[in-house]
C-alpha cells in the first residue's frame, strides 16, 4: 500500500487529511507486521515486556479492549493513581476529545466530549450529553461527577453515541466508573497519607476481608482537604466626600431616594474559608456473595460528604497591585453536599449459554451553597453606586434517584451473541435558589432579586433494548441494535418570584427565612412552572468489524444518540435532540505486543441541539431558558498510542483533531453583556449561527512518559505528563479574547519510590501545573470587566503509603 498517494506533493495537509493518513498508516502497518519473522517477534518479546491485556465492559460484556469495536479509553487504577485523579475534571487529559469545566455557583463539573456538552447541566432543568455511570448505574445529577474517585478498578470512557446499550443522555458518550469489588479468599489492604500545597492533607485506604468461602467484604475510605486558592482583597477606602458626590449623582439621575450611608467595609469578607477550598470525605462498604456456582451478588453502600467551597469568578486582568488569585468578596463561600448511594448487581447463569443480570441503584442527594457571583468585578463608589453585589444562593437542593435494569444475554462461543434488556429510572427533585442583586453593596438599593422554588419535579424513563452480533466468520462480525425509550417529566408547583419594590415593605436582600409567597415579603410570583412533557425515541446501532489478523482490527459504525426534551420556566417545553454518528476505526497491537495503537475517525450530525442559559426577559424577570438550535455538525480524528519502549520505559500519547460548528441559533445569556434583542422573550441576545462550539480545541495532545530505575531495595520511577491544546472558545457566543482560552501547554511531574523489601511501602512526589499556567474553563463579562474560572494553580505534594 502506498500511503503517499493520498497526500499532494505541493499542498499542506489539512487536519482531516492528517487524520486519514494516520488511520491508513495503522492499517498499512499490518503488512509490515506480517513480514516480521516469528524469530524476530520472539526476540522482541524477550527483550521487552509486552503491554498487558485490558478487559473492558463497554459492550456490557467483558471483552478485550483490542477486540472491542468501540472508541473506548480504559484507565486502570495504576494510571489513576499516577495522574492523581480525584474528579472527572482530572480525567480529561487522559482521554482524547474530552473536556470538563468547573461551575462555581453549584460546585459541580460539566462534561464535553467531541465538542458537545451543556455548561448549564448543573440543575434539575438541564441534562448532560455525556452520561455518567458508576458500576453501570446512571448518575443523573452532575453533583455525582465531582465525588472523589477512590478505590476504583478503573474508568472506561466511551466516545460517540451510546444510546443502544447505555441509554439516557449518552448522546455523545458515556463515562463508566468501576469501583473495586470485594474478593473472596483475599486478605489485603492499603493505606496512604499525604500533604501538599495550600495546607493539603489527604488520607485514603481500603481493606478486603474474606468472611467465608462464599462471602467477602471490602471497606474503603478517603478524605481530601486543602485551603482555598483565592485570597481576600482589602477594599480600597474611599473618602466620605467622594462617596457623597457619587450618591448625589445617583439621585440626580433618578435613583431611588434613600438616606445616605457611608460604606460599611466590615461587610466585605476578610477571613474564614476561602473560595476553591476542598474538604471532602467518602466511605464505601462492599460485599460479594457467591452462594453457588451460578449466582454472584455484589452490593455496596457509599457515603459522600462535601464541606469545601465553590470556585470563584476571577478578573482576567487583575487590578493594579492585586494577585490573579484574589477577589473582592462580599459573599462568604459556603458549600454543603451529602450523597448516599446504594448499588447492586446480581448475576445468575441460567445454563452454559445464557445469563440473567439485574443492575439496580438508589441515590439520595441534599445540598446547599452560597456563591459570590459578581466576584467584586467593579468597585463601589458609594454604598449604592459603582457596580453590583450579586449572590447565588442554593438554599436547598434535594433529589432521589432509582435505577433498575434487567439484562438477558448469551454467554460462551456461538454464531450469534445477543442481549436483551429492560430499564426503568425515576427521579424526584426539589430546589430553592435565591438571587439577590443589590446596587454596589449589601447596603445598597435593590437592583433585582428573585427566588426560584421548585417543590417537585419528576422524571421517569423506561426503555427496552436489544443488540445482537452475527459472527459471520471467525474474522468478520456484524452488530445491530435498537433501543426504544419513553420519557416523562412533570413540574408541580414550581414558581419564580421577583421583587415587587413596594416601598413600605422590606428593601433588604432576600434570605432563606423569607417566604416569597407571603404577602409581606415584597415578592410576587411571575413564572408559573407547572407542566408536563412526554416523548419517546428509537435509537439504533449498525456496525461491522473485521479482524485483519490476530493483532489488527478495523470497524465501521452508524449509531444514534438521544436526549429527551423537557420543561423550563413558565411551564414551556423544549424538544429532544438527536445525533447520528458515522465512525471508522482501527485497533492494532504492534511489535510483538509492545505497542498498542487505536484510531477513530468520526462525523456527527446533530438535530435540534439543546442550548440552555440563564436569561432576562424585557420586563426584567429572569429564568433559565432552553432553545433547540437547528443542529450542529461535529467531525474529527482521535488516536491513542501506548508503548513499552523497554521493560522500564512506558510511553502514552493521545491526539485529538476536532471541528464542531453550531447550526442556526439566536442565544442569550445573563453571563454576557450582549446586544439588545429583537427576539420575543429575551432582552439581550446574539446570533451564534455557525459559531464554533465551546471547549473544542482544533488540536490537542497528551504525552506521558516514565522510566523505572532499579535500586538495591526498591525502584525509583520519575514520570512526565505534557498536555497541549490550541485555543478554545468558552461559550457559543465566541465573544472575543475574553471568551477564549489561548493555546497552552501544561506539564505535570511525578517521582515514585517503591520499596522491594519485606514491607511494600512507597513515597510518591508530584508537581501539577509546573509552569503555573492560568487556564480558563469558563468566562463572563456581565459584571463589566472580563472574569473567568480557572484550573488550579501550581500545587506540589507527597503521598506515602503501604500495601499489605
Amino acid at each position: 500500500m502506498k500511503i503517499s498517494t493520498f497526500v499532494p506533493r505541493k499542498a499542506a495537509c489539512t487536519p482531516i487529511q492528517l487524520a486519514i493518513f494516520s488511520l491508513l498508516a495503522s492499517m498499512g502497518s499490518v503488512q509490515a507486521q506480517e513480514q516480521t519473522s516469528a524469530q524476530a517477534q520472539a526476540k522482541a518479546a524477550k527483550e521487552s515486556a509486552t503491554i498487558s491485556e485490558v478487559i473492558v465492559t463497554g459492550t456490557k460484556r467483558a471483552t478485550s479492549l483490542q477486540r472491542t469495536p468501540v472508541a473506548i479509553t480504559a484507565i486502570n487504577a495504576e494510571t489513576l493513581e499516577d495522574a492523581h485523579v480525584q474528579t472527572v475534571q482530572d480525567v480529561v487529559n487522559l482521554v482524547p476529545g474530552f473536556q470538563a469545566t468547573g461551575q462555581g455557583d453549584h460546585g459541580v463539573i460539566t462534561m464535553t466530549m467531541r465538542g458537545i456538552g451543556n455548561d448549564s447541566a448543573k440543575t434539575e432543568y438541564a441534562d448532560p450529553e455525556v452520561a455518567l455511570f458508576i458500576d453501570g448505574i446512571y448518575a443523573p445529577r452532575p453533583e455525582g461527577a465531582t465525588s472523589l474517585l477512590f478505590d476504583l478498578e478503573g474508568i472506561e470512557v466511551l466516545r460517540g453515541p451510546q444510546g443502544t446499550l447505555w441509554g439516557r443522555n449518552a448522546t455523545v458518550g458515556a463515562v463508566n466508573m468501576q469501583t473495586a469489588k470485594a474478593k473472596i479468599g483475599d486478605s489485603s489492604g492499603n493505606f496512604e497519607g499525604g500533604v501538599g500545597s495550600y495546607n493539603r492533607i489527604g488520607t485514603r485506604g481500603a481493606f478486603n476481608v474474606p468472611v467465608s468461602s462464599e462471602f467477602a467484604l471490602r471497606f474503603a475510605f478517603v478524605h481530601e482537604k486543602h485551603d482555598g486558592y483565592v485570597d481576600f482583597q482589602t477594599p480600597p477606602t474611599l473618602s466620605l466626600d467622594s462617596q457623597k458626590a457619587a450618591f448625589a449623582t445617583y439621585l440626580k439621575n433618578g435613583g431611588t431616594v434613600v438616606p445616605f450611608q457611608p460604606i460599611n467595609y466590615a461587610l466585605f469578607t476578610q477571613d474564614g474559608p476561602k473560595y476553591s477550598a476542598q474538604d471532602q470525605s467518602a466511605a464505601r462498604i462492599s460485599m460479594l456473595w457467591k452462594p453457588n456456582a451460578a449466582t454472584k451478588i455484589d452490593l455496596s453502600y457509599e457515603k459522600f460528604v462535601d464541606r469545601g467551597t465553590p470556585s470563584m469568578n476571577l478578573l482576567q486582568n487583575p487590578r493594579a497591585g492585586q494577585s490573579q488569585w484574589s477577589a473582592l468578596i462580599d459573599t462568604a463561600p459556603f458549600l454543603k453536599r451529602d450523597t448516599d448511594s446504594i448499588r447492586g448487581r446480581i448475576e445468575y447463569a441460567i445454563d452454559k449459554s445464557m445469563q440473567l443480570t439485574y443492575i439496580g441503584g438508589y441515590s439520595k442527594f441534599s445540598g446547599s451553597s452560597r456563591f459570590d457571583q459578581d466576584g467584586g468585578a467593579t468597585l463601589p463608589t458609594s454604598f449604592t453606586t459603582g457596580g453590583n453585589m450579586q449572590a447565588n444562593n442554593t438554599v436547598s437542593s434535594n433529589y432521589k434517584n432509582f435505577s433498575h435494569e434487567v439484562e438477558l444475554q448469551s454467554i460462551g462461543a456461538r454464531d450469534i451473541d445477543w442481549q436483551l434488556g429492560l430499564y426503568y429510572g425515576s427521579e424526584t427533585n426539589d430546589i430553592r435558589f435565591d438571587i439577590p442583586i443589590l446596587n454596589a453593596t449589601y447596603q445598597g438599593t435593590v437592583g433585582w432579586q428573585g427566588s426560584f422554588i421548585q417543590p417537585k419535579e419528576t422524571v421517569e424513563t423506561a426503555a427496552a433494548f436489544g443488540q445482537a452480533t452475527w459472527n459471520a466468520s471467525s474474522d468478520t462480525h456484524i452488530t445491530g441494535g435498537l433501543r426504544f425509550t419513553s420519557d416523562k417529566r412533570t413540574n408541580v408547583g414550581g414558581r419564580g418570584y421577583g421583587f415587587s419594590n413596594k416601598p413600605e415593605l422590606s428593601q433588604s436582600a432576600i434570605t432563606p427565612n423569607v417566604d416569597p409567597a407571603s404577602a409581606t415579603s415584597n415578592f410576587a410570583a411571575y413564572s408559573f412552572n407547572d407542566g408536563s412533557y412526554s416523548g419517546s425515541k428509537m435509537t439504533g446501532l449498525l456496525r461491522i468489524s473485521h479482524d485483519i489478523d490476530k493483532d489488527n482490527m478495523i470497524y465501521g459504525s452508524i449509531s444514534t444518540g438521544y436526549k429527551s426534551g423537557g420543561l423550563q420556566d413558565g411551564g414551556k417545553t423544549y424538544g429532544p435532540e438527536t445525533l447520528t454518528n458515522f465512525e471508522v476505526g482501527t485497533k492494532s497491537t504492534l511489535l510483538g505486543g509492545t505497542v498498542r495503537l487505536n484510531n477513530a475517525l468520526y462525523y456527527g450530525k446533530f438535530k435540534d441541539f439543546q442550548f440552555s442559559a440563564p436569561v432576562t426577559a424585557p420586563d426584567g424577570t429572569r429564568g433559565l431558558q432552553t432553545s433547540n438550535a437547528d443542529g450542529a455538525t461535529v467531525y474529527g480524528f482521535e488516536s491513542e498510542l501506548a508503548a513499552k519502549l523497554s521493560k522500564d520505559d512506558k510511553l502514552q500519547i493521545t491526539i485529538a483533531i476536532a471541528k464542531a460548528t453550531l447550526g442556526n441559533l439566536i442565544g442569550g445569556s445573563n453571563d454576557y453583556a450582549l446586544p439588545a434583542c429583537k427576539i420575543p422573550g429575551i432582552s439581550n441576545c446574539l446570533d451564534v449561527s455557525g459559531n464554533t462550539m465551546p471547549h473544542t480545541p482544533k488540536f490537542s495532545a497528551q504525552v506521558m512518559y516514565q522510566h523505572t530505575f532499579h535500586l538495591n531495595e526498591g525502584t525509583l520511577t520519575p514520570r512526565l505528563s505534557l498536555h497541549y491544546e490550541t485555543d478554545t472558545w468558552l461559550s457559543v457566543f465566541n465573544y472575543g479574547d475574553g471568551d477564549k482560552q489561548e493555546a497552552y501547554a501544561r506539564a505535570d511531574l511525578g517521582m515514585r519510590y517503591q520499596s522491594t523489601g519485606k514491607t511494600a511501602w512507597y513515597a510518591d512526589f508530584f508537581v501539577r501545573n509546573v509552569t503555573d499556567n492560568k487556564i480558563k474553563t469558563s468566562a463572563l463579562n456581565a459584571n463589566g470587566p472580563w472574569q473567568a474560572q480557572y484550573l488550579p494553580p501550581r500545587t506540589v505534594g507527597v503521598n506515602v503509603g503501604i500495601d499489605f
